[in-house]
């Protein structure tokens, strides 16, 4: 038994040439680092990720590549002084000098007057049994080819990337904290494009390991939209009935949950601000049909996840038939207003392990289209910017297929649209919803999380102007 617990081993993750790091690893590593540094209270995190890609373009593989690297992180606190030092190099002498660096430094910056102290030891639920590996390059090079086959079938263009990531982390502290998790995922993505480039399709398969990805899908879903996509007319921009396929639906509706920030609420910074002071918790500020949440057990990680400071990630609610339920506390500002933290992840809710998922509903997006006299079907959005932060209002572009629908059947493609709108507004706009799936977390979640997310679709989506991008 060590000053941190117990030194039960998680499951090796299998790799060639190499390893993430084990529970016992990553252990033995931050107790070296803890017992090598001269400042009164230390925090050690880890980080040891394995990457492999593989990018095609012109419907041929362009690039592959693998890297893989264990960083340590060394926080040295006097008082509430505070300085970090990273170092890849893992040796005693190594790890003892970034930690007396780091105290120098912390000597020398200003106060934080906001700091927290360190965690005591905590309790994590034990480590699922799951290996994490990566696909070999032949493997990722099989499934970009169904992809580019296909598209080549067609007299289409297909390009695309498929990343995998499989990473272990570990945070300890002076006081006996150590908290250790892995993850792993996978996402394969492709933009299918006619030579004329008026035609443009994608399509995305995510999951926790390669075995989880279907290119055939991908591949017949990209292809077919970059047909049906071809030379699209304008109509004039205005307010649509509108069906959001599952990435749209996430490329907004995610935009909530990095809103949810409670000290912003309180200090009347926010969306979730009530009017006359205080936040909006209780209040009802979307559809009833609407329930929002962020479970480990959606998470892609063997642990569930820890937050920065070391806490167990838990369950947490944000929306629940519409009302919200929760904001998220950080440690200084639950103590502050005499609540406690949010076992959520931080704000943003960014980073491995992160899970968010939209409840959903019964009906299909064939259904959503028969009972739509005329409207608009989105495949996705892209350059996405804030323009209010008060009423989580965004701008961006509709790209990758979208379409007109009339008397309920999808009729011709249109040009893409600019669009100004609030995820907020178009709740309160909701007609119907699709069953809750995985969708492509990337650019919001960041590499490892995991996003569940359905079709929807609302009244009045505001689409601004037109764009002649594809």
């Amino acid at each position: 038994m060590s000053a941190f617990g117990s030194d039960a081993r998680a499951p090796r993750s299998l790799f060639a040439p190499a390893a993430i790091l084990s529970r016992a690893e990553a252990q033995e590593i931050a107790q070296r680092a803890l017992r090598n540094s001269p400042a009164p209270e230390t925090r050690v995190t880890i980080n040891s990720a394995a990457r492999a890609d593989t990018r095609f373009a012109l419907n041929q593989v362009t690039t592959s590549g693998e890297n893989q690297d264990t960083q340590v992180t060394i926080t040295a606190f006097d008082g509430n002084r505070a300085a970090s030092v990273n170092t890849n190099r893992l040796d005693e002498a190594s790890l003892a000098a970034a930690a007396k660096q780091a105290y120098e430094i912390a000597k020398l910056v200003p106060p934080n007057p906001e700091r927290m102290p360190e965690l005591e030891a905590q309790s994590y639920p034990p480590l699922r049994e799951r290996v994490l590996s990566l696909p070999t390059p032949s493997e990722r090079a099989a499934a970009a080819k169904i992809v580019t086959e296909l598209a080549r079938k067609n007299d289409l263009i297909a390009t695309g990337f498929i990343e995998c990531r499989a990473g272990a982390s570990a945070l300890a502290n002076s006081k006996g904290l150590f908290a250790y998790d892995s993850s792993s995922s996978v996402t394969m993505t492709s933009t299918v494009r006619s030579p004329d480039g008026t035609g443009s399709g994608w399509a995305c398969s995510d999951g926790n390991s390669f075995a989880d990805l279907d290119p055939a899908t991908l591949a017949a879903t990209a292809v077919q939209k970059a047909r049906d996509s071809r030379n699209p007319v304008a109509i004039e921009p205005g307010r649509y009935t509108t069906i959001l396929e599952p990435t749209a639906t996430g490329n907004l509706v995610q935009l909530i949950a990095g809103a949810m920030q409670a000290r912003a609420a309180d200090e009347g910074r926010s969306f979730f601000t009530k009017p006359g002071g205080g936040n909006k918790i209780g209040l009802k500020v979307v559809d009833e049909r609407v329930t929002l949440l962020t479970d480990p057990n959606d998470s892609p990680s063997t642990g569930g996840g820890y937050d920065d400071d070391g806490l167990p990630l838990e369950k947490v609610v944000w929306i629940e038939n519409g009302v919200v339920k929760n904001l998220n506390y950080d440690r200084y500002w639950a103590q502050k207003q005499g609540v406690a933290p949010t076992r959520s992840g931080g704000g943003g809710f960014r980073g491995a392990g992160r899970a968010l998922r939209m409840m959903g509903g019964t009906s299909n997006i064939a259904d959503m289209v028969k009972g739509t006299e005329r409207g608009v079907l989105v495949t996705r959005f892209w350059y996405i910017r804030p323009v209010d932060a008060r009423t989580i209002l965004y701008t961006g572009l509709t790209r990758d297929g979208t379409f007109l629908i009339e008397n309920g059947k999808v009729t011709r493609p249109i040009k893409n649209f600019r669009f100004n709108e609030s995820p907020i507004f178009f709740l309160n706009n909701l007609e119907a919803l699709g069953p809750s799936v995985r969708i492509n977390a990337s650019e919001n979640l960041g590499a490892g999380g995991a996003v569940y997310m359905p079709a929807i679709k609302v009244r009045d989506f505001t689409f601004s102007s037109l764009s002649d991008a594809v």
